[in-house]
Order: structure tokens, then sequence, then C-alpha cells
């Protein structure tokens, strides 16, 4: 495995790492590790993917699409 040095953390940021480390039962360097690979993760999304899922909720969803008018109205129905 690959070694990594972080230089010139802000001490609050260090200090949220820690408390998380503390929380979880995890040392300081088995919570950075953990934090970056669900990062990591997050973020390898394929558009494609995330178009799909948008496609398959507007399917699911019936009615009109709303207008500003719907909406409005709506908001107005809400304060009465």
């Amino acid at each position: 495995m690959a070694n990594l040095t972080i230089k010139n953390v802000p001490d609050d940021l260090y200090d949220q790492l820690k408390r998380r480390a503390d929380e979880n039962r995890r040392s300081l360097n088995n919570e950075v590790i953990y934090s970056l690979q669900r990062v990591v993760r997050e973020r390898r999304r394929d558009v494609r993917d995330i178009l799909a899922e948008v496609d398959a909720l507007r399917k699911s969803v019936s009615g009109p699409p709303l207008t500003d008018e719907m909406l409005e109205q709506a908001i107005d129905e809400g304060r009465s």
C-alpha cells in the first residue's frame, strides 16, 4: 500500500476528523481513508446513470407539468 502525507491541515478539519474517528471507533488514519473513499466513490457516478434515474422519476410522476401559476396558487392557498 502507498503512503500519503498531508500537510497544512486546518485545525478545525483535524478536530472534526479526530472527533469522527473517536465516534466511529477508528484511528485517525482509518477515518481519513474512510472519508476519502466515500468522497471518491460518490463522484464516480456515470452521468448516463443519473439521467436514467431522472427519466425514471419523471415517468413515475403523474399529472401535468407544474406551471408558475400553479405554484403561485399553491403558495397562496398555503398562506390562507
